[in-house]
């Protein structure tokens, strides 16, 4: 019978690495980073982070960073990664939990939608970038009428100065939730009343006999972490666990019987659609690093590449649920830190192991890897 490796079998320590220039033949090898608890913790970049990159950058060993997290724009997010690691990252470099969103948008499948979660009303401006014509957000349904939530946390200023005047006789077509609410009262009430109404109408309700798994208008989660690693010593709950009590307040409302649930799209790590679309997104970057121009390439979703010119993808992360997973499902390599998430008192009933090693930072597992090559 086949063991699974121990933790100390599975602990590396990186070789002393090795010049730098017996690392460029290996165009065949690329990253894929985590940002949370790998490269950073909260606002705070970990001590290691700039020399693994700048050492991958200045070998053109393609790399992307592949997160769960977002709420912001693809480029606001480099810029701040960029100033605070100090390297040069491109918004081609990054696939954050939303942005897969930004194909359908491309395709015109929805009309108004309901963008959920970010700071302020900064994710109606991704989502406007994306492509979507006709964007609302939970604090301009509280401007029309406070009382949708009455508990609302949202101040003076924001309201006379985010959000917008909206017409709420026009009917919503999904509810997209894009990062972690910030009001979670709030946005539990109105996403409970657009997944429950009558055609997507705010202020309306089905019939109990419409009752169903099936909400009225789609509703899709851009990821399912229900912990991620900021500053705080303890793991916060993350968009996940947002998800648990949309379920359990919709199964509620709609009488559902054991084992039936509210149907949605879930996105991110450690999902599949995910991780095709940030393989699509390496290769991409792939050519542009070898002198391609850049040329509004957006792939596709549920299409796995074919001929990729990677013979190892090597995914780095803290997190054995949704990093580790996501990586040994789909056939890539699998590296965890122990800069976030996962601690060693973990490794007993964590699911999903590396098939890799485990690393005390990121540059040694970077070093660990390119001289295996």
């Amino acid at each position: 019978m086949l063991l699974a490796p121990t933790l100390k079998q599975l602990s590396k320590r990186a070789f002393i690495p090795r010049t730098l220039s017996s690392y460029r033949s290996r165009s065949d090898v690329a990253f894929v980073f985590d940002i949370d608890g790998v490269l950073m913790r909260g606002s705070k970049p970990i001590p290691q982070a700039h020399a693994s990159l700048d050492l991958l950058d200045k070998n053109k060993i393609p790399f992307i960073l592949l997160t769960n997290g977002g709420g912001v724009s693809e480029k606001s997010r480099v810029d701040f990664l960029s100033e605070q690691l100090q390297i040069d990252l491109s918004p081609l470099q990054i696939v954050q939990s939303h942005t897969p969103m930004r194909v359908w948008a491309q395709e015109g499948k929805y009309n108004r939608v309901l963008v959920v979660g970010g700071n302020d009303d900064k994710a109606r401006y991704v989502a406007e970038d994306y492509g979507y014509k006709d964007v609302v957000v939970p604090m301009d349904i509280v401007k029309s009428n406070p009382s949708v939530s009455p508990h609302h946390r949202y101040s003076e200023k924001q309201l006379a100065t985010m959000a917008r005047n909206v017409d709420l006789s026009i009917p919503f077509d999904a509810v997209l939730v894009f990062n972690d609410p910030r009001d979670m009262g709030t946005d539990l009430q109105i996403v409970m009343d657009l997944t429950n109404s009558k055609n997507g109408i705010v202020g309306t309700k089905r019939g109990l006999d419409e009752r169903s798994p099936k909400p009225s208008v789609p509703i899709a989660f851009s990821n399912n972490d229900f912990v991620w690693a900021n500053d705080y010593v303890l793991p916060r709950f993350g968009q996940g666990a947002f998800r648990m009590v949309v379920e359990r307040l919709y199964a509620e409302m709609n009488d559902l019987r054991p084992g039936q649930n509210l149907e949605s799209t879930i996105l991110g790590k450690p999902f599949p659609v995910q991780h095709d679309y940030a393989h699509w997104v390496l290769i991409e970057w792939h050519k542009i690093i070898h002198g391609h121009k850049d040329h509004g390439f957006i792939p596709k979703l549920h299409v796995r590449p074919e001929n990729s010119p990677f013979s190892e993808i090597y995914m780095v992360g803290d997190n054995p649920e949704s990093d580790i997973a996501g990586a040994n499902a789909c056939g890539w390599r699998s590296v965890l830190l122990r800069t976030g998430v996962f601690k060693d008192d973990d490794w007993a009933v964590i699911k999903h192991k590396p098939n890799v090693g485990v690393f005390d930072n990121v540059l040694e597992s970077v070093e660990h890897v390119l001289n295996k090559q």
